[in-house]
């Protein structure tokens, strides 16, 4: 139904501007209030009163006269409908409605994406320091992540996955003295145990390996451990390597893989914090007070200065970070999405204000911010908060292990980012109409069981006659399909794959409605066909979706 809707714009288009020069960009159409006004709305009429010094009603019954005249009109709509002070309701012919059927069999796993637009865009999300394992923030990065960069991808961007980490500084140190603690055979509670060592229980597993001269394989390092207690530096190095290969495994069963992991330490290494650092000053955008050395961020935008570099000559987190952000614009990615917890919100004016100031051409505004909440694991009715093998927190790997990595994904999809949200264990293994995932799947495996009892070539379906599609049920989940475009083109504007969830299970509903009011492999040939086409359409829409969310689409279940 776009090339329906792609017609009956152009034709709005045209007869607007006949009627009222410069008035064609006020071609749209909106969805009603309510179905049963229509299929679209157009508020034209309304938007234009105010410019012509016009009664709005009088100017909807001009457009209406004059739509009603246009070809494309006559072809597909049925009627168009003048309301209120100016709206017009338009219904479609159940001939418009079908189109959508044909569109989605021809295009099958491209429907709903627009052409590669030959644009780069970096996500960088999850990021987690190689200090423990991932936890459920974590998953929701993850989550977030790479939905958003299935998103794009289907909006002709070309995607970059990154992982950025932090592999030195007091949170790395502080794992090494945790594992020379363990290999030394001291554990917590112990008299002699560090008050800021981490505790969880794969301390004593990196120790044992590390005393077994074991070599680790990450994607992006890899480490023989020497086996000696006093080796302090090889335990830090192996540790990390250690824990970027848990990490991996962890994103493997996630089914999640980046492009690149930058270190950044290799900021310090390659002289691009000390570069930036010299750039800012140069471009007279700092100053020296109180012995320290500071931005003037607030030519920026933002609540007050920020200190650069500290007394003691260490350099504040946000500096490397503005580095690490010149590198993604000197890579070419004009556009770059960062996806981070919410206790990064006061990150972003300073990092903004170090890339404005740095004068490289960045423009203002970049990058784009999603920011989430944690998330609280519910199990048997009580709130989940230590895994054993973290010490101090749910991990993503025990999520995957008590439901599965579909699961996880559409749960913590299914909400808008910054919203809480309560991660519900025992309903996500439920197998009933009450868990959101289990129900969209459902619906897809459902659709292929009628498939394979049908036995016939889906190909053919392409060519079918949907004529027979004309009844309520029917025409309702044409409607829905046709909606799949403009959600996903939507969804990916407002960093929004929550409502790629909503509009599954929405989709899910309608094909479990129509499934109970229209029985389709019926005795009538030409009734059959037109059902199977319109059933196959919607399977192919509902892995289109999942497939964007991350998530599988059993053909049985």
């Amino acid at each position: 139904m776009q090339s329906v809707k792609t017609e009956l714009l152009a034709a709005l288009a045209a007869e607007l501007e006949r009627l009222w020069p410069g008035s064609g960009s006020k071609a749209a159409f909106e969805s009603p209030r309510q179905a049963a006004h229509g299929d679209f709305a157009c508020t034209a009429a309304m938007q234009l009163a105010k410019p012509l010094k016009a009664n709005p009603r009088a100017l909807g019954e001009q457009l209406q006269q004059a739509l009603q005249a246009a070809p494309a009109f006559q072809r597909w709509v049925s009627a168009i409908e003048l309301a209120g002070p100016g709206f017009l309701n338009i219904r479609l012919q159940p001939a418009a409605k079908q189109q959508v059927v044909l569109e989605v069999l021809s295009q099958g796993a491209r429907y709903g994406s627009r052409p590669a637009r030959g644009e780069k865009m970096l996500v960088e999300f999850v990021s987690a320091n190689p200090t423990g394992p991932l936890h459920v923030g974590h998953g929701r990065q993850a989550a977030l992540g790479d939905a958003i960069c299935h998103l794009f991808t289907s909006q002709g961007w070309q995607v970059q996955r990154e992982f950025y980490y932090n592999d030195a500084g007091v949170q790395i140190d502080t794992l090494a003295t945790s594992v020379q603690c363990r290999a030394r055979g001291l554990k917590p509670g112990d008299a002699d145990w560090p008050e800021a060592a981490y505790n969880g229980d794969y301390i004593q597993d990196i120790a044992d390996d590390f005393l077994a001269r074991r070599t680790v394989q990450a994607d992006d390092r890899q480490f023989t451990a020497s086996g000696s207690v006093d080796d302090l530096d090889g335990m830090r190095q192996f540790a990390v390597a250690y824990l970027r290969h848990e990490q991996d495994k962890d994103l493997q069963a996630f089914r999640l893989k980046f492009d690149r992991y930058y270190l950044e330490s290799s900021l310090y290494a390659e002289g691009r914090v000390e570069a930036t650092v010299q750039r800012l000053i140069d471009a007279g955008k700092t100053y020296e007070e109180g012995g320290a050395l500071w931005l003037r961020s607030t030519d920026y935008g933002d609540d007050k200065d920020r200190v650069m570099r500290k007394q003691d000559g260490g350099y504040t987190y946000f500096v490397p970070d503005v580095a690490y952000h010149i590198t993604k614009w000197e890579r070419g990615f004009r556009k770059a999405i960062n996806i981070q917890g919410t206790d990064h919100h006061g990150t972003i004016a300073r990092v903004r204000a170090g890339l404005q100031a740095a004068g490289v051409g960045i423009p203002a505004g970049y990058p784009d911010y999603v920011l989430h909440t944690m998330v609280r694991v519910v199990r048997g009715g009580q709130e989940v908060k230590i895994s054993k093998r973290a010490g101090s927190y749910v991990t993503l790997r025990d999520l995957i292990d008590w439901t599965s990595a579909d699961a996880v994904r559409f749960f913590l999809l299914s909400r808008k980012p910054d919203t809480e949200y309560t991660f519900d264990v025992d309903l996500a293994v439920q197998q009933n109409n009450d868990n959101p995932v289990y129900y969209v799947q459902y619906a897809h495996a459902r659709i292929c069981s009628v498939l394979q009892a049908w036995g016939g070539d889906a190909a053919t379906l392409a060519d079918a006659d949907l004529t027979p599609l004309d009844t309520p049920a029917a025409q309702a989940l044409m409607l829905q399909l046709a909606r799949y475009p403009d959600m996903l083109s939507a969804a990916a504007q407002d960093f929004a794959p929550h409502d790629v969830t909503f509009y599954l299970r929405e989709l899910a509903a309608a094909y479990h409605s129509y499934y109970d009011a229209e029985r389709i492999l019926v005795d009538d040939p030409a009734v059959k066909t037109a059902r199977l086409a319109l059933v196959a359409a919607t399977a192919q829409v509902l892995h289109n979706g999942l497939t964007v969310l991350g998530v599988t689409a059993p053909t049985r279940m």
